[in-house]
């Protein structure tokens, strides 16, 4: 199971938890799994949100691996300008 983190507004979205339990395998698992678990959240997660795993920011590696002692963090959607 990966300790997944959850920042700033989104937490709201997942009962207010600060962080959650989830058996994933990777980024696509985990965005696919985590509106499944969290109604919620589905829009949010539809619309877009920014992961971290092992402390660098995942744009489009969807198969990127997440292991049980994988450090990840959902967060808002950063966007640049």
């Amino acid at each position: 199971m990966a300790h997944i983190q959850i920042f700033g507004s989104l937490r709201d979205l997942f009962d207010g938890q600060a962080a959650i339990e989830m058996d994933v395998r990777n980024l696509r698992d985990l965005l696919t799994k985590l509106p499944q678990a969290y109604p919620d959240c589905a829009e949010e997660i539809e619309e877009g949100v920014s992961v971290s795993i092992d402390g660098k920011i995942i744009n489009d590696d969807w198969f990127r691996p997440i292991h049980a002692d994988s450090e990840v963090v959902v967060l808002p959607r950063i966007v640049g300008g």
